[in-house]
């Protein structure tokens, strides 16, 4: 490959959140602040790089992605179902429950342009979907099924393209994407990785449409072409790199979740030859700066109602 590598980058650990699944950051640049979860344990995270802290501001619903919502809080998709969030404890459940007939376990999602909520779910020896949810309603559409692990995703700078992750298949998809519509056509391989290298998970573009994938097992961010060839990466102290985003007041700032989910038991079949099971996979929340810029994530446009329900847990 024609990999350009790294060279005396400083990788910052900035909290030791002991994430189990740490996931899903995203960048608020009304609040200059990082938003990112523990799924596996239902905790909500806020880092406020002007003070280096790191508060917990939820827990309760696993929530395995959302995205900032126009018309305040978060949209999350949850292990129950899709629903506004106010923090610190106000929801508004727009889907709960079951879909299609399949309990509604969420992993990784993104906002599109016209405010749009792209979901997708995993489960354990079960194919997973990547769902649309459309304002104002959360009208919902079934844009790809069959999916192994369904993970990250983002769009092309000019939103021609729309990037999608299966993990258990290690590929990166990309589809022509309408913006009108918000429909995906024109599915074709965007990046196939080897099973010696870690499998892809959460991902971001940046301002110049290269794309940052996450590897999980691979201890790393890999950055790609708009070709799918590998430009460089950058190596973490731990195994499992989870999600990666950019942000910061110039978004030059690349944050990267992991996780220590699976720390002292066996494998699970889709390690990487030789992979250390002895090694530190994280649970920590990371910072590198950069001379690269990202772009930020749209934010999604889902009505409140006049009274939100408070969850009974």
């Amino acid at each position: 490959m024609n990999r350009r590598r790294e060279a005396k980058l400083k990788v910052e650990m900035i909290a030791d959140a002991r994430a189990r699944v740490g996931e899903g950051p995203v960048w608020d640049p009304q609040r200059q602040v990082l938003y990112w979860t523990d799924i596996r344990t239902g905790r909500f995270f806020e880092y406020n790089p002007a003070t280096n802290v790191n508060t917990k501001v939820y827990e309760g619903e696993w929530i395995g992605g959302f995205a900032v919502n126009k018309r305040g809080g978060f949209i999350c998709a949850t292990w129950s179902g899709i629903g506004l969030l106010k923090l610190p404890r106000e929801w508004h459940w727009i889907h709960r429950g079951t879909l299609r007939g399949r309990r509604l376990q969420f992993n990784d999602t993104i906002a599109d342009p016209r405010g749009r909520f792209f979901a997708g779910t995993m489960y354990d020896g079960a194919p997973g979907t990547l769902y649309r949810f459309d304002p104002p309603n959360g009208n919902v559409t079934v844009v790809v099924d069959g999916v192994g692990i369904s993970n990250g995703m983002g769009f092309s700078p000019d939103l021609k393209t729309m990037y999608y992750t299966d993990s258990t298949i290690r590929t990166i998809w990309a589809f022509d994407f309408n913006v009108k519509t918000g429909a995906l056509s024109h599915k074709r391989e965007f990046v196939k990785l080897p099973r010696t290298d870690g499998i892809p998970d959460g991902m971001t573009v940046d301002a110049d449409g290269y794309v940052w994938s996450a590897l999980w097992y691979g201890g790393c961010v890999v950055r790609f072409d708009p070709d799918g060839k590998e430009e460089r990466r950058i190596q973490f102290p731990v195994t499992q790199t989870s999600s990666v985003m950019f942000g910061g007041k110039d978004l030059n700032e690349l944050y990267v979740t992991t996780a220590w989910n699976g720390t002292g038991e066996p494998g699970g079949g889709l390690e990487p030859a030789g992979y250390d099971l002895r090694a530190h996979r994280g649970g920590e929340l990371y910072r590198v700066k950069l001379d690269i810029q990202g772009k930020l994530e749209f934010m999604t446009d889902f009505p409140w109602p006049r009274s939100a329900r408070r969850p009974s847990e």
